[in-house]
């Protein structure tokens, strides 16, 4: 009985070192995309407090076609482009337009959306556009960090300029009447101008172009590649047609009905 054990405990003892020396699989690193998640519908959470909006949903996409998850990374928006260069986020997708100045410090994806700055003006305002604003006694808000700031801060010399750090504040200094319009962009514009209609009207025709991108660190070409890749192919898909019909479907009739070019 005894000599017939002993080759059982030899090929034990064979499985057991066997075991010890397979290399464990490589766990995936998730996709890290910084957005400041307080941008509805866009970047924003439900009311489970869980990152929600059609900036979540794309980086989701995003990742999962890349065959990573995706891990959301909320700060403020004055924050992120510093995140992507230090590394601690992968990708910025968070609303963000693609700038000349940006692009000194970081890379973009092709543009996903086509947007521009528009005002929203306290109901009484006699401005007609982004010209009348720029007169000694006329107060502009915008929110720091944004294009509107930087428009504002380079192309408004006579006007007093009021930086913000919460689109909520901005509107509120204009729907109050304590500030003659908040620079923004459309969408945004749009959405402040119906929640506040009583006391505020839009000026909803860009009186500056621009783009949203996602943005890239530096030198990294092969995720770039990649990131437009996915653009391309998720837009001839109806990927972006379906984000906009689960998030943005009355905006999206609305901006039909009054001669507006749809976004996304």
């Amino acid at each position: 009985m005894k000599a017939n054990r002993v080759p059982w405990m030899m090929v034990l003892v064979a499985c057991l070192t066997f075991a010890t020396i397979v290399p464990a699989a490589e766990t995936v690193k998730p996709l890290i995309v910084g957005m400041e998640l307080a941008y509805p519908p866009f970047e924003m959470t439900d009311p489970q407090g869980k990152a929600s909006g059609v900036s979540v949903d794309l980086a989701t996409d995003l990742a999962r076609s890349l065959g990573r998850p995706v891990l959301i990374q909320n700060m403020a928006f004055d924050g992120l482009i510093p995140a992507l260069k230090t590394g601690k986020v992968d990708l910025v997708i968070s609303s963000l337009t693609a700038t000349a100045e940006r692009e000194k410090a970081i890379d973009f994806s092709d543009p996903y959306v086509s947007t521009g700055l528009c005002l929203l003006l306290k109901k009484d305002s006699a401005a007609q556009g982004i010209a009348d604003l720029d007169k000694a006694g006329v107060k502009v808000a915008v929110k720091k960090g944004t294009t509107g700031h930087l428009y504002a801060s380079s192309r408004l010399k006579n006007a007093e300029i009021l930086v913000l750090d919460k689109e909520s504040a901005a509107v509120l200094e204009v729907s109050q009447g304590k500030a003659d319009a908040f620079i923004y962009d459309q969408m945004s514009t749009y959405q402040n101008w119906r929640r506040n209609s009583a006391t505020t009207r839009a000026v909803l025709e860009p009186f500056q172009r621009e783009s949203w991108a996602v943005g890239i660190r530096k030198g990294n070409d092969e995720l770039k590649s990649k990131v437009n890749s996915f653009l391309k192919t998720y837009r001839e898909q109806g990927g972006f047609d379906r984000l906009g019909d689960r998030y943005l479907k009355e905006m999206k009739a609305e901006f039909k009905r009054l001669g507006y070019a749809f976004f996304l």
